[in-house]
């Protein structure tokens, strides 16, 4: 059956253009357009669209405003067009927030200059997200003020503080029911906790690393699918709303106990044994900048048995192969489970090839984090 997608945009080329491109797939049907947040909103009740591709700045009402109702209402996969610059990566993370699934460049010049590899970008995206758990009913969100965060103090200069969560309600709770069973970890001392993630990861790294305090003990790092264009807005957020402090990775950082390094978009990065963070040109022989299976595996190499490594949600099996040399080194690796991921294609490759060690609902992780780590 044809996936079935709503095009919102106040841009009537934009719109023809994407429909031009999803409805040359005999997968695709393109079931409606949009010229504004309202009309998304009326469309999607009255078409129950699989997918909605939604712009951000439009008149009446903003694509934040209208992910934020529709999540609440319908709730849908939505994929998100946005511009790649740090304006642009802001409004992306709060249209993540509000309950996007994705996002993809407006300027799709911006992904490359071969219509081809656009198409086939735009419609995988819609394919994938089609299939992922944003439609259940319980990832529908209380209304909040969207952009509290960016206003607020980082949290982490107030050690006495309570913890804080996230500016917008979870886009999917977890239930503990939902959690396969996999027991409470051990506490056992580590030099590093190393978390990759994809297609859902902003908020799913937000709602696991707001549950660390800031004296966590070991240092941590990020890996992200994220453009080059993103990963300085995104440390900056989670630097806001966590009590560890969080940085994007410059080339010489030392690794430190209560510190994230979140890899730069475009780069790679590696860790040395003297726990200094190496940053390399993205290999354009690679899918992913950065890459998990890259930073894992360095830290295999440097940290042998004392890694702790966390899979989170994502589309692929990045993350594999580097968790496979873990594990051969004598480290732990934990899969967030299928019911909580946005997409269950990372994760799921953790657990196919028996590398996990513990499988979590992602409001277990940070938790599980906190308790473990000594």
């Amino acid at each position: 059956m044809a996936v079935k997608v709503l095009v919102v945009d106040d841009s009537g080329f934009f719109r023809r253009r994407v429909t031009e491109i999803l409805s040359a797939d005999p997968n695709i049907q393109v079931i409606g357009t949009a010229t504004n947040g309202r009309e998304a909103i009326d469309q999607a009740l009255a078409l129950k669209p699989d997918v909605i591709t939604m712009d951000y700045e439009m008149p009446m009402m903003d694509g934040i405003t209208a992910v934020r109702t529709i999540m609440q209402r319908c709730p849908t996969p939505v994929l998100m067009f946005s511009s790649l610059t740090h304006e642009g990566a802001r409004v992306t993370l709060d249209a993540l927030d509000a309950g996007a699934v994705d996002y993809l460049p407006k300027n799709f010049e911006d992904i490359s200059r071969n219509p081809e590899k656009v198409r086939q970008m735009l419609c995988e995206k819609i394919h994938t997200i089609s299939r992922s758990n944003r439609r259940l009913g319980s990832f529908a969100q209380a209304p909040t003020a969207a952009h509290s965060s960016s206003a607020s103090s980082p949290a982490h200069h107030h050690p006495a503080a309570a913890p804080v969560r996230p500016s917008v309600a979870p886009a999917h709770p977890t239930p503990a029911a939902s959690s396969p069973g996999s027991p409470a970890p051990k506490r056992r001392s580590y030099k590093l906790v190393a978390i990759g993630t994809s297609t859902g990861g902003p908020v799913a790294l937000q709602r696991v690393l707001t549950q660390l305090p800031g004296n966590f003990p070991a240092p941590i790092v990020l890996i992200q699918h994220m453009p080059a264009a993103f990963t300085k807005a995104f440390a900056e957020r989670l630097d806001k709303l966590c009590r560890i402090s969080v940085k994007e990775a410059a080339d010489g950082d030392m690794l430190r106990p209560g510190l994230a390094l979140l890899a730069p978009g475009g780069k790679q990065m590696m860790i040395d044994g003297r726990g200094a963070v190496k940053i390399l040109p993205g290999d354009e022989r690679l899918n992913y900048k950065p890459c998990v299976d890259i930073t894992f595996g360095s830290a295999a190499r440097s940290f042998n048995d004392k890694v702790l490594a966390v899979v989170l949600t994502g589309m692929g099996a990045d993350g594999r192969e580097g968790a496979r040399m873990l594990k051969q080194a004598g480290s732990q690796v934990w899969a967030q489970d299928e019911a909580s991921c946005v997409i269950y294609g990372m994760p799921m490759a953790i657990v196919k090839a028996n590398l996990a060690d513990a499988v979590y609902g992602l409001d277990d992780i940070g938790r599980h984090l906190a308790e473990a780590v000594v």
